[in-house]
Order: structure tokens, then sequence, then C-alpha cells
């Protein structure tokens, strides 16, 4: 049984895909409210746009 336990505790590779999970997930957050600002901004110009031209 201690050794099974010392196996488990070596065995580091869930870890690893752990970590990139979280990297990709931030990544994606950073993304999403980037793209959400930009959107937003390249909106209100399109409507200045619009009414510059009425």
């Amino acid at each position: 049984m201690l050794m099974s336990l010392k196996k488990l505790h070596h065995d580091e590779k869930g870890q690893g895909m752990a970590e990139y999970g979280l990297i990709i997930a931030l990544i994606a957050v950073v993304v999403i409210g980037a793209l959400t600002l930009i959107g937003n901004r390249i909106n209100d110009k399109f409507g200045d746009v619009n009414e510059a031209l009425d």
C-alpha cells in the first residue's frame, strides 16, 4: 500500500494536463474580454458614422 501511494505521488502526468487546461481557460477569458471591449467600441464608431451620414 505504501508503495502505491509513493507511485501515485510521483505520477505528474495529470498535473501537466491540468496546468495546460488552466492556461487555455485563462487565455480564452482574456480573448473574450478583449473582443467584447473592441466590439463595443467598433459598434459605437459605426453608430457615429451612421449619425454623421444622416
